[in-house]
């Protein structure tokens, strides 16, 4: 991919790097803008946002209800702008996800909205099951270094107090995941999400759907010379990190779980699992 940017004109290099990859081709693209000191648009910061939410959608709508059988869903009306009706599709009559842990298994048995796959997800998966423990976060010392990293959406959403008490009990594995999902999607909907930031001229650390996309680039005469770009896939697949660690802790009786972990975890490349034979 290197190769295709460097010697390329920014403003050209820029328009490429999104046609490469299917997913997440705004935050790259705002990024590599970003990170070539391109101008970003007045609705650039909104896009990515919309851009996470769908991508959120795909995995409650689509993805993970064919694991359980229950067949796709459409999206919700409304989906765009955070309009009640989709906050009554996704969150149930309150339109809204818990605020404190006391509220969780009241909003999980009432079983509307999303509930019933944040359910079947818990159920799947005893506590300490398929979970990474804690690696180092994510921040603007290492975004742009592949190690083992929690460079997630769980990650950015780990303070929040619901997140914090699943934690506790179920440890950092499939369902904190999901429900830290479906935490970033009413940020979304809410307008709210990490800031755009360039920490130093031609560097861009952007939100992404799947956690957060680092560029390094470097400009001369109006040519890209220099180029780095780190993904949360990266991180995620990184030797000893946040795949390795889940898939370790699966037990060997659950080894049918590990489509559903993969799509939990998400990665944006292929991944092909194989089952090993210990005898």
């Amino acid at each position: 991919m290197e190769a295709l940017i460097l010697g390329k004109p920014v403003e050209e290099a820029a328009e490429l790097l999104p046609r490469l990859f299917n997913l997440c081709r705004t935050a790259q693209k705002v990024a590599a803008r970003m990170a070539f000191g391109l101008p970003l648009g007045p609705e650039d910061a909104g896009q990515v946002r919309l851009e996470i939410l769908r991508e959120h959608l795909v995995r409650f709508c689509l993805k993970l209800p064919g694991h359980f059988g229950t067949g796709a869903a459409p999206f919700p009306d409304g989906w765009q702008t955070g309009g009640a009706a989709a906050r009554l599709a996704l969150f149930g009559p309150r339109g809204a996800l818990p605020e404190t842990p006391a509220e969780l298994d009241a909003f999980l048995d009432a079983g509307q909205g999303i509930a019933p796959v944040l359910t079947r997800v818990r159920d799947c998966f005893a506590p300490g099951e398929a979970c990474s423990g804690h690696l180092p976060d994510v921040d603007l010392s290492n975004a742009l270094d592949v190690a083992p990293l929690e460079n997630s959406v769980a990650g950015r959403q780990a303070r929040n107090p619901v997140l914090l008490a699943i934690e506790e009990r179920f440890g950092r594995g499939p369902f904190w995941r999901v429900a830290a999902r479906a935490y970033d999607a009413q940020d979304c909907m809410n307008g709210r999400m990490p800031r755009l930031v360039s920490p130093r001229p031609g560097v861009a650390i952007v939100p992404a759907a799947r956690g957060t996309y680092a560029i390094a680039a470097r400009v001369e005469a109006g040519v890209v010379t220099a180029f780095h770009r780190v993904t949360p896939t990266d991180h995620l697949l990184a030797p000893g990190g946040v795949l390795d660690r889940s898939l370790a802790s699966l037990p060997a009786r659950k080894a049918g779980m590990a489509a559903l972990l993969l799509d939990i975890l998400d990665p944006c490349s292929p991944v092909r699992l194989r089952e090993l034979d210990h005898a």
